[in-house]
């Protein structure tokens, strides 16, 4: 009888460890499922779009900022505005028409893309800070920004990058 009751609980034993390796050559496959599904709700608040500046002076490629501001740039892309230096850490110039305002802040770093008004736009080429009421960000340079770090003014235009 004891062999008997010994080969009954081998024979449970193999079952469940069946039914445990089914279960777990299955979890990677549906948890790999919910992650796909997951990102694929929230790529589209996830990607980046980004945008090329260029001038005379050299080009940068700036990823822009998930917010109603930045949105509106896209929307009147491209453009071409005549910058101007400001305190030595930043180049401003006008847009054409005015973006959303959003949430304000007054650290900025290097590359920083921000408006100081609805349609000031200004390109930070050094790391600081402004006063109140702050800048709204647009986005933030992937190159290099110190291109605009020289003195004088520039005309840049401003577009969608591939």
């Amino acid at each position: 009888m004891t062999a008997s009751f010994s080969g009954l609980l081998k024979k449970r034993d193999c079952e469940e460890k069946r039914t445990m390796i089914a279960r777990t050559r299955h979890m990677p496959v549906t948890t790999l499922a919910a992650i796909v599904f997951i990102l694929g709700l929230k790529g589209t608040l996830m990607a980046q779009e980004r945008i090329l500046i260029s001038s005379e002076w050299g080009e940068v490629t700036a990823e822009l900022a998930d917010n109603d501001a930045a949105r509106s740039l896209l929307g009147i892309l491209p453009v071409t505005i005549q910058m101007r230096d400001h305190l030595r850490q930043e180049k401003t110039g006008n847009l054409p028409s005015p973006l959303k305002e959003v949430a304000r802040q007054t650290h900025f770093s290097k590359g920083t893309l921000g408006l100081w008004t609805s349609d000031h736009f200004e390109c930070y080429y050094r790391d600081g800070q402004v006063p109140q009421p702050g800048i709204i960000i647009l986005g933030q340079a992937v190159g290099n920004a110190s291109i605009f770090d020289q003195p004088g003014p520039v005309t840049v235009h401003i577009e969608r990058a591939h």
